[in-house]
């Protein structure tokens, strides 16, 4: 027995007009009925096709303004019904219900009302229902039905529609209903998801509803033995998934996770000068500002040349030819930059595999949202980290007080260590990271391999002496006890920021005066795991 059933009666229904037009008179040189309601019937009538109206099925008009129009049991039974079920087709026979062989179902657009900022009432009334009814009738089904949800099924199914004499193979049809639980899965979840947090407020709903789709494939995840994909939110994805790559091998993994970060921390500085982020292995190895991009490449670069090689850039403004230049002089994995002018592209464009991402402009870093971290068995989640503290968020906690230069260098560096992993130290001056200590078990150990970077650093610049001295301090979290701040001490720091809040403060200030530190209390942590 063959699994190709020919069609012999469409239901259409779409909000989305793409591609109806060559699907119709396909289906209508197959001798195809067409059944349809409101405007799609209209606009199937414009293209000169002959249509039954639904109501003319049903034998019921559209009433409520078109709130009851398809739920009716001749357009479910239609889709329902088993073929070769003696019970069923008898009573279907008995109630003149006219099978129905294919649904081509688009709902109403619910995710783009909501977008467009839209009244309460207006996205209520795109809230659809009959819709995602005929569609899960249809895929339940499919043993005899096919269901298109999506414009950029008809090619595919156009050629099977050819290939099998105006009929669907039982492979099609059944991948069809796959695509169509997903597609009513997903549009509930939209639903479920505004009422729960703009409706509702809640951030944290008794039903978290996630619905991603898949952007693309990627060679292979974290690891050449994983695979791995990218998936956006239905809406579409902002951030670094939203970014314009310009050239380059295609986006690992790795890329992604690392570019991510790097667009995240160089937001930070969207409204400041010219920055620029270096990250390795989503860890920063070097940020700083200055006078033009160029400048602030070479400072940031000049931090840990070492961890630079094969990193992700990132810049707060257009790319210029000379910052292209002195990036390119080393092998680099992505650069990512709100635009590029032509000098820049052309420099870029000499090094084939370096992927650029353009992405017009730069997330706002105190925006809200949640973060998934996916566990054994459940999944953790949070408020983004968007917190940040001003001079006047911080409390001077030894005799000495910070200078004006000091508090620069400790906010600075306070900036960057939210984007550290934990334990983070960061040693700053003059608007530059000057060591990075990140992701110890030990915040003495991340103290000391900071100090030690910008040893090496001055040593493999030829600099008189590293620039830990005269430098401000950054800890992600507090200082346990004094052997830390004591470290950077050693190595030249004559400033501390730290949220405070260790049961040893007070021997942790204590030996803060005792080497003539200013230290302030920020009063937030920032773990990064």
């Amino acid at each position: 027995m063959t699994d190709i059933v020919r069609i012999e009666r469409a239901l259409l229904s779409v909000s989305d007009k793409t591609g109806l037009e060559p699907l119709a008179a396909a289906l209508v040189a197959h001798g195809v009925e067409l059944v349809s309601t409101g405007g799609t019937a209209a606009a199937l009538r414009a293209m000169g096709h002959r249509v039954r109206d639904v109501s003319e099925l049903t034998g019921s008009p559209e009433m409520m303004d078109g709130r009851v129009k398809t739920l009716h049991p001749r357009v479910h039974g239609g889709l329902l019904g088993v073929r070769g079920n003696a019970e069923h087709e008898a009573a279907m026979t008995a109630h003149g219900i006219a099978p129905i062989d294919l649904a081509v179902i688009n709902l109403y657009p619910f995710a783009q009302t909501v977008a467009r900022g839209a009244a309460r009432d207006e996205i209520i009334e795109n809230i659809d229902i009959g819709g995602p009814a005929m569609v899960r009738s249809a895929a339940k089904n499919h043993a005899a039905v096919a269901i298109l949800t999506d414009p950029a099924q008809y090619e595919g199914f156009l050629a099977a529609l050819a290939e099998h004499a105006g009929g669907t193979p039982l492979a099609l049809r059944r991948r069809l209903a796959a695509e169509a639980y997903a597609h009513t899965a997903a549009y509930d979840a939209a639903v479920a998801s505004w009422f729960a947090v703009a409706d509702q407020g809640e951030t944290f709903p008794a039903m978290l509803p996630l619905a991603l789709k898949r952007a693309e494939t990627l060679r292979y995840g974290e690891n050449p033995h994983q695979s791995a994909a990218l998936y956006l939110p239905q809406s579409g994805g902002g951030g670094i998934s939203a970014a314009h790559q310009v050239q380059g091998k295609a986006l690992s993994y790795n890329n992604l996770n690392d570019a991510d970060g790097a667009l995240e921390l160089i937001a930070e500085f969207r409204d400041a000068g010219p920055a620029c982020a270096i990250i390795k292995h989503a860890n920063p190895c070097g940020v700083a500002t200055g006078e033009t991009l160029a400048a602030a490449y070479k400072a940031a670069f000049e931090c840990d040349p070492v961890s630079a090689f094969g990193g992700i850039i990132a810049v707060n403004a257009p790319l210029d030819g000379p910052t292209a230049e002195a990036i390119t002089d080393i092998f680099t994995e992505v650069v990512i930059a709100p635009d590029a002018d032509d000098a820049a592209r052309a420099v870029f464009a000499k090094k084939k595999n370096l992927r650029l991402l353009l992405t017009g402009s730069l997330p706002d870093p105190r925006r809200t949202g949640l973060a998934l971290r996916q566990i054994g068995g459940g999944m953790l989640v949070q408020t983004r980290d968007n917190g940040s503290v001003t001079q006047t968020d911080c409390k001077v906690v030894t005799r000495r007080a910070p200078s004006d230069a000091e508090w620069a260098d400790m906010l600075f560096a306070w900036t960057v260590a939210r984007h550290v992993k934990s334990n983070a130290i960061i040693y700053a001056q003059g608007g530059s990271t000057a060591g990075i200590g990140a992701g110890q078990m030990s915040r003495l150990d991340s103290t000391r391999i900071a100090a030690r970077k910008a040893e090496d650093a001055a040593e493999r610049w030829g600099w008189e002496r590293p620039r830990t001295i005269g430098s401000a301090v950054a800890s992600d979290a507090f200082f346990p006890f004094p052997d830390g701040l004591l470290a950077a001490a050693d190595a030249g720091a004559t400033a501390i920021i730290q949220p405070g809040g260790s049961i040893k403060d007070d021997e942790v200030i204590a030996a803060a005066d005792e080497r003539g530190l200013a230290m302030v209390f920020a009063g937030m942590r920032h773990f990064r795991h």
